[in-house]
């Protein structure tokens, strides 16, 4: 059996998922929250299990781009038995300036 891949969250790709958590609570209320957390999470199962599923970017093609939902993407790398999640964006807003 092969060595077991992890994920890891870069502090720019949690900033991105308060940020994006905040903003469900204040525009909807906690539910939408919620729903965006075990978004996250099903994201986190798949790319483990699976993790060139999601194809690459077009605008930044060393990093693969996991549509999540119309409103949310998950930008990550993957390197030596690690999936580094890079940052998440919420598709009605801009891309973050970061």
């Amino acid at each position: 059996m092969g060595k077991k891949i992890e994920v890891k969250w870069t502090d720019r790709s949690l900033r991105n998922s308060q940020y994006i958590s905040d903003y469900l609570r204040q525009a909807f209320d906690e539910r939408e929250s919620n729903i965006f957390h075990n978004l996250l999470k099903r994201f986190e199962i798949n790319v483990v299990r699976f993790p060139k599923l999601y194809p690459t970017s077009i605008k930044f093609p060393h990093l693969r781009r996991a549509v999540l939902h119309k409103y949310t993407s998950v930008y990550y790398t993957l390197s030596n038995h690690q999936i580094i999640v890079v940052a998440i964006q919420d598709n009605r807003q801009e891309a973050p300036n970061e």
